[in-house]
C-alpha cells in the first residue's frame, strides 16, 4: 500500500513533497529525507535526479508533481550520471571570448561592402559561416543589394575572385540554412503571406551564375506569344498566399519545358534554383503545389480558358484553320478508383480501360482544342455532337451565305480524318447541311486503276517537304442509291505498286491538295507520339474521380455484350467442329477397325455440332428481344462508372499545349540555322536544361540571360540566331518592368540584345 505523509503530494508509492515555509520537504514515507529553499534549483535538479537514477521515483513522476518539463529533467539525470552531485554546485565556465571582435567585425564589413559573399568573407576571416549569418541578421552587420561594387582586381585573395553574382555551391550551402526550410530565405513576405497580408510575394531576381535549367527562361517570349499568359485573370482564380497565379502558371509552364513530367518529380529537382527562375526564392514543394493546382481548377476555370486560347489560335492563323485534323486518342487508366469501359488501342492491338480524348490540329501538327469523351461511340458521333458545332463557331474567315449560294462547290472548311470516320451518310450530311468538306482514306476500293492514267507530279506538303507523288484522279459513286453521294476519288501509287485511295468532298479543291493534305496526316500522328514521349499528355494528374453529369448518349448493355461474346465463342467453336467434319469425308474401306474408329468420330461431331447450333439459335433469339444499348438512368448500378475529374487535367494539357506550340515556333526559327532540321527540337530540349547566368540590370531595367555555349559550334550558331531573333521582340518579364536580353555566355551583345534606351537617355 502506498504510504503518504499527511498532507504531502505523493511521488511515488513511498516518496511525497510538501511545501512549508517556502521550503519544499521531501519525505520517504512518513520520514523526511530532504529539504532545499524553493527559489534553490539546483538542489531540486540535484535531488529529484538523484531519486530517478536510484530508482525511488520515474521521470514521469517528477513531471507530473512538480509541472515541469520532461526535457529538463532529462538533462538533470544526465548530468547527475555524469558528474554526480557535485556537478550541479560547480561554477560553470566562463564564457569564450567573441570570434566577432570589433576588429574581425570591421573586417567583415569591409568585405561585405565591397561585393564578397558570405562564404568568401567566411572562408577569409576564418569564421563559421552560421557565425557571419548571425551577425548580419541581428544587424552588426550589413549586406550590400545585388548590385553592390565589385572587388578591385589589383587586391589580392586567396578567397575565389569576388562578384556581386552568387554562384551554385553558395547558394546551395544558403538554401541549406534556411530556417525556415530549404531555400526559404525570404523569412518575412512569407510571415506576412501566412497572415493573409500579402496576395503574391513579388518578382525579384536575384544575380546568379550557373543556374540550374537557366535555359528555360528563353522560351519566355514565344510561351507569352502562345497565350500563356492571357485570359489568366479573367478565367482562373486569383490565388491568395506566397504564389500567386502568375507564379503557378510559369512554373508549369517550365516543368513541360524542361520535361519534369509530374508534380510529384519536382520533390528530386532544386527548389532554389528553379525558384530563381520566376523571381522567388523556391517554388512550391508538391503537396503546396497540389493545392495550388486544386484552386486554379474550381468553376470550369481551366475550361474556359483553353477555349479561349483556341479562338485565339485559330484566328492568328486562319489559312491554317481551313483544313484541319481530327483523331481520337486513347488515355489508358490502369488505376481501380473506377471501372472504365474498355476500348480499342490501336498503338497496342488491345482492348483496354481509358478515356477517349478527340484533338483537332492544323495541316503543322499543332493542337487547337480536345474533347474528353468519358462515354465513347466513335469518332463520328464526337464530330456531330462537340467537334463540328465547335467549329462552325469559331473557325475564321467562314464564307458569307451569299458567297456559298454563288459559288456551289465552296465550302466553309475541311476536316481530315482517318477510315474510323468513313460514312457516305456523314459525308453528304456534312456537306448539304454545312457546307463542311470532308478528306479520308477510301474504305472499299474497288479494283486497281490502270497504271497509264498515274501521272508523276511535284508537290509541297503542309510542312514544306517537296515531294513527287504517283497521282491519279476520278469521280466515284460511294454508298447506296438513297444515302450515297458523288466525290472525288484520288489514288497515289506507290513503288511496290499498291495504290492507295482517297476520296474527298472538297469539289473547289484539287487532287494535288487534297493528296497532300491527307498524306501529311502523320502529322498529327506525330504530335501524339512526341507529347506521349516528351510532354506526358497520358499521366493521371490527380486521382479524384466524380460523377458523370446528366447524359442522353447511351451505352453499351452489359447483358447484350455478354450474349454477343457468348455468341462469337459458339460460332468460333462451331466452325471448327465443321472444319473437322469436312475433313472426315473420306472414309478407310480397307480396314475394318478404322473405319468403325472413323464413323464413331463424325457421329460424335454431329452430336457436337446440333448442340452447338441448338445454343446458338437460343442465343440469337436472347439477342433479338435484348437491347443493345440502354440509356445511362436504365444502366443498373452495379455496371455504373465514374469519369476521371477533369479539370486539374484540363489546366496541366492547356499549358502543355501551350510550350509545345511555343517550342514549334522556336524550332521553326532554329531550322534556318541547321542543315539537319530533325535535329531543332533535341537542341531545344538541350537549350531548356542547359544552365545560364541572370543577371539584373534594375537601373537599366534589363535582365540579362547569359546562355552556356552548346556541346559543339553548329549548335551555337543555331542558339545564337535563336537568341537574335528573341531580343528582337524586346520581351518584357510579366510582372516587372525588366526586359530580357539573351546572349551566349562568354559573347558580346549584339545590336539587337541591346537594352532599350530611356528618352531621357537618347537626348543626353
Amino acid at each position: 500500500m502506498p504510504l503518504i505523509a499527511d498532507g504531502a503530494t505523493r511521488i511515488s508509492d513511498l516518496i511525497s513533497v510538501a511545501r512549508e515555509n517556502d521550503q519544499w520537504i521531501y519525505f520517504c514515507g512518513a520520514q523526511p529525507v530532504f529539504h532545499h529553499a524553493e527559489s534553490d534549483a539546483h538542489s531540486f535538479r540535484m535531488f529529484t535526479a538523484q531519486l530517478i537514477c536510484q530508482g525511488a521515483c520515474r521521470q514521469v513522476d517528477i513531471v507530473r508533481a512538480f509541472g515541469v518539463s520532461k526535457n529538463s529533467v532529462i538533462r538533470s539525470v544526465n548530468k547527475y550520471r555524469a558528474g554526480g552531485v557535485k556537478a550541479f554546485y560547480t561554477p560553470r565556465a566562463p564564457r569564450r571570448a567573441s570570434v566577432m571582435t570589433p576588429e574581425v567585425r570591421a573586417q567583415a564589413q569591409q568585405f561585405l561592402g565591397i561585393g564578397w559573399s558570405r562564404g568568401e568573407v567566411a572562408e577569409r576571416l576564418n569564421l563559421k559561416l552560421d557565425t557571419l549569418r548571425k551577425a548580419i541578421q541581428q544587424g552588426r552587420l550589413t549586406e550590400p543589394g545585388p548590385l553592390g561594387r565589385q572587388k578591385p582586381a589589383s587586391e589580392k585573395s586567396p578567397a575565389p575572385q569576388p562578384s556581386t553574382t552568387t554562384d551554385k555551391s553558395t547558394r546551395a550551402i544558403a538554401d541549406a540554412a534556411a530556417e525556415m526550410g530549404t531555400a526559404c530565405t525570404r523569412p518575412d513576405e512569407r510571415v506576412l503571406a501566412a497572415f493573409g497580408l500579402l496576395d503574391g510575394a513579388p518578382t525579384r531576381f536575384e544575380s546568379c551564375r550557373d543556374i540550374s535549367f537557366g535555359g528555360v527562361l528563353c522560351a519566355l517570349p514565344a510561351l507569352a506569344e502562345n497565350g500563356l499568359f492571357r485570359h489568366i485573370h479573367d478565367c482562373l482564380a486569383q490565388l491568395r498566399g506566397y504564389y500567386s497565379t502568375l507564379h503557378v502558371i510559369v512554373l508549369l509552364a517550365h516543368m513541360a519545358l524542361c520535361r519534369i513530367k509530374a508534380v510529384e518529380q519536382l520533390q528530386y529537382q532544386p527548389p532554389g534554383e528553379l525558384g530563381k527562375l520566376s523571381g522567388l526564392d523556391r517554388v512550391p514543394e508538391v503537396r503546396c503545389l497540389r493545392r495550388k493546382l486544386a484552386a486554379l481548377s474550381i468553376d470550369d476555370g481551366p475550361d474556359k480558358w483553353a477555349g479561349l486560347l483556341s479562338q485565339d489560335w485559330l484566328e492568328a492563323a486562319p489559312e491554317l484553320a481551313g483544313a484541319l485534323y481530327v483523331d481520337g486518342h486513347v488515355r489508358l487508366y490502369h488505376g481501380s478508383q473506377t471501372a472504365l469501359p474498355k476500348r480499342y488501342v490501336s498503338r497496342q492491338r488491345l482492348c483496354l480501360r481509358g478515356t477517349t480524348d478527340y484533338w483537332v490540329n492544323d495541316v503543322l501538327g499543332q493542337p487547337f482544342f480536345a474533347v474528353e469523351r468519358p462515354i465513347d461511340h466513335g469518332l463520328l458521333e464526337a464530330l456531330r455532337s462537340d467537334i463540328v458545332p465547335r467549329l462552325l463557331k469559331d473557325v475564321p474567315g467562314q464564307p458569307t451565305a451569299e458567297e456559298l449560294t454563288a459559288d456551289r462547290y465552296r465550302a466553309r472548311f475541311v476536316i481530315l480524318f482517318d477510315r474510323e470516320g468513313y460514312s457516305p451518310e456523314f459525308f453528304k450530311e456534312m456537306w448539304q447541311t454545312h457546307r463542311i468538306a470532308c478528306i479520308t482514306y477510301h474504305k472499299y476500293p474497288k479494283d486497281d486503276w490502270p497504271a497509264a492514267e498515274f501521272a508523276d507530279i511535284e508537290t509541297t506538303l503542309p510542312g514544306g517537304e517537296q515531294v513527287s507523288l504517283q497521282l491519279a484522279e476520278r469521280g466515284s459513286w460511294i454508298g447506296d442509291r438513297k444515302s450515297g453521294l458523288w466525290v472525288r476519288e484520288v489514288r497515289k501509287l506507290t513503288t511496290s505498286g499498291h495504290q492507295v485511295s482517297l476520296i474527298s468532298t472538297a469539289f473547289g479543291g484539287s487532287a494535288v491538295r487534297d493528296a497532300a493534305g491527307l498524306f501529311s496526316r502523320w502529322s498529327q500522328e506525330n504530335f501524339f507520339g512526341y507529347m506521349m514521349e516528351h510532354f506526358a499528355i497520358d499521366l493521371l494528374n490527380e486521382y479524384r474521380t466524380e460523377q458523370i453529369p446528366e447524359t442522353k448518349r447511351p451505352v453499351v448493355n452489359p447483358t447484350w455484350r455478354e450474349l454477343d461474346r457468348q455468341k462469337r465463342s459458339l460460332k468460333s467453336t462451331l466452325t471448327h467442329r465443321q472444319a473437322r467434319f469436312a475433313a472426315l469425308t473420306l472414309h478407310p474401306e480397307s480396314d475394318e477397325a478404322a473405319r468403325a474408329k472413323w464413323e464413331k468420330q463424325k457421329a460424335e461431331l454431329v452430336e457436337a455440332i446440333e448442340q452447338l447450333e441448338h445454343e446458338m439459335a437460343a442465343i440469337n433469339s436472347q439477342l433479338k428481344t435484348t437491347p443493345s444499348h440502354l440509356a445511362w438512368d436504365q444502366l443498373p448500378e452495379a455496371e455504373k462508372f465514374q469519369r476521371l475529374a477533369p479539370s486539374r487535367k484540363q489546366l496541366v494539357d492547356t499549358v502543355k499545349m501551350i510550350a509545345y506550340r511555343a517550342e514549334t515556333a522556336m524550332a521553326s526559327i532554329v531550322r534556318e540555322s541547321l542543315a539537319r532540321t530533325d535535329d531543332a527540337r533535341s537542341l531545344l530540349r538541350d537549350l531548356f536544361r542547359s544552365e545560364a547566368d541572370m543577371l539584373p540590370d534594375v537601373e537599366q531595367q534589363v535582365l540579362r540571360v547569359h546562355v552556356h555555349p552548346m556541346s559543339n559550334p553548329r549548335s551555337n550558331r543555331a542558339i545564337a540566331h535563336l537568341l537574335d531573333h528573341l531580343n528582337g521582340a524586346e520581351f518584357t518579364y510579366p510582372g516587372t518592368s525588366l526586359q530580357l536580353v539573351y546572349s551566349l555566355a562568354g559573347e558580346a551583345e549584339t545590336s539587337n540584345s541591346a537594352p532599350r534606351q530611356n528618352p531621357t537617355d537618347q537626348e543626353a
